[in-house]
């Protein structure tokens, strides 16, 4: 599996004025930094907890094969698009009677092949967050990705 953001989240300006009210400062001197830290205070939100906390449009490359196919990223909130692969990197949408997906309450997202033929891989494009954007994300999840840069600062 390979996964690629497509499109990152976007973080506002208000995601940054948070932090900087938090931390107590308030010139622009450190912005650029900051705003690195909080990027980073998101990755790694996803790496302990295995959710990625705002969303983003993602692609997964999965080997073909049969049997349902785990997405690694969660929560998944939509699943858009199966291409298959070729070797030469070339794509071609499959055929919606050609695959199944699920999405499952716990965020997961999967996809079966129905007619494989000769695909090797294939390339799936999600949506996948916790929320739409900084500013509806869980008060909790948001003091702590804060809490991660302001206090080790």
């Amino acid at each position: 599996m390979k996964r690629a953001i497509v499109t990152p989240a976007v973080l506002p300006a208000s995601a940054l004025a948070e932090l900087k009210q938090w931390l107590g400062i308030s010139t622009t001197y450190d912005d650029a930094l900051l705003s690195v830290l909080l990027r980073a205070a998101l990755d790694m939100c996803e790496a302990f907890t295995g959710l990625m906390p705002i969303e983003a449009t993602c692609e997964e490359v999965l080997a073909a094969r049969s049997g349902w196919l785990c997405l690694s990223t969660m929560p998944v909130q939509t699943i858009s698009s199966v291409d298959a692969v070729a070797q030469d990197g070339t794509r071609a949408p499959l055929a919606p009677d050609a695959y199944e997906l699920n999405l499952y309450a716990d965020g997961g997202g999967q996809v079966r092949l129905l007619k494989r033929g000769n695909t090797t891989r294939i390339a799936v494009g999600f949506t996948a967050g916790v929320a739409p954007d900084w500013d509806t994300l869980p008060e909790a999840l948001r003091q702590r990705l804060l809490f991660e840069w302001g206090y080790k600062r």
